[in-house]
C-alpha cells in the first residue's frame, strides 16, 4: 500500500485530488493544509508528500517538508504539481529535494502513475516541465526571506509578521531589506513584483 499525504490550501482541490488518487487500488490518501503537515508526518510518515506549488503557502510547505523528511525515520518522497511557466517554483522544489514533478495541466491518469513510480524509488519529471526546470534561475533569497516577503505580499504588516514568526520587528525589517537588496528592487512593493515575475513567490 502506497500512502500519500496530500497538502493543499484549498479544500475543494484537496477533496478532488484525494478522490482521484483513492480510486486507484493500492493508494491510501490523507489530506491536510499546511497547518497539519507536521502532526501528520510525526504521527505516520507517508511514502509520498504531494503538494501544489501554486498554493500561496507553498514556500512554507516545501521548507517544512524538507526538514520533516530529513528527520523522519521513514523516507518520504516529495512530489509536486507545477506549471512550466513558473521556473522559480520548480527551482524551489528541486532545492527541497522533490523527486516527482507533475504538470498540473497534464493528463489526469499521470498523477497516479507518477505517485507509484516515485514511491517505488524512481524519479519523474513531465516533459512539459523539464525545460523550465533546466532554465530555472537561482533564487537569490533565503527560505526565510521568501517567507517574510510572501507574508508582506499578502498585506501583513511588519508587526504581524514578527508575531506570526516569533521574531523581533527589527529582524523582519532586516529580512525585507535583504530581499529588496538581493532582487535589485527599489522598495518592498517592487521586490514583491519582481519575485512574482521570476516565479519565486
Amino acid at each position: 500500500m502506497t500512502t500519500v499525504l496530500l497538502v493543499h490550501a484549498v479544500s475543494l482541490w484537496r477533496a478532488s485530488l484525494a478522490c482521484l488518487l483513492s480510486k486507484h487500488h493500492g493508494i491510501q490518501v490523507h489530506t491536510t493544509d499546511k497547518g497539519g503537515v507536521r502532526a501528520a508526518m510525526n504521527e505516520k510518515p507517508a511514502d509520498i508528500l504531494l503538494t501544489d506549488l501554486d498554493c500561496p503557502d507553498s514556500v512554507e510547505v516545501l521548507t517544512l517538508s524538507e526538514s520533516l523528511r530529513r528527520s523522519a525515520a521513514r523516507q518520504t518522497a516529495l512530489v509536486v504539481l507545477a506549471r512550466g511557466d513558473r521556473a522559480g517554483d520548480l527551482r524551489r522544489a528541486s532545492d527541497a529535494g522533490a523527486r516527482g514533478y507533475i504538470d498540473k495541466f497534464g493528463p489526469v491518469d499521470n498523477l497516479c502513475d507518477v505517485v507509484r513510480k516515485v514511491a517505488a524509488g524512481g524519479r519523474h519529471i513531465d516533459q512539459s516541465l523539464a525545460f523550465g526546470l533546466l532554465q530555472a534561475t537561482e533564487v537569490p533569497l533565503s527560505p526565510r526571506e521568501l517567507h517574510v516577503l510572501a507574508m508582506a505580499a499578502e498585506g501583513e504588516s511588519v508587526s504581524s509578521i514578527a508575531n506570526a514568526l516569533h521574531l523581533a520587528s527589527g529582524t523582519v525589517r532586516n529580512y525585507l531589506a535583504a530581499a529588496i537588496r538581493k532582487t535589485g528592487a527599489r522598495n518592498r512593493l517592487d521586490a514583491i513584483r519582481l519575485s512574482k515575475e521570476f516565479g519565486w513567490l
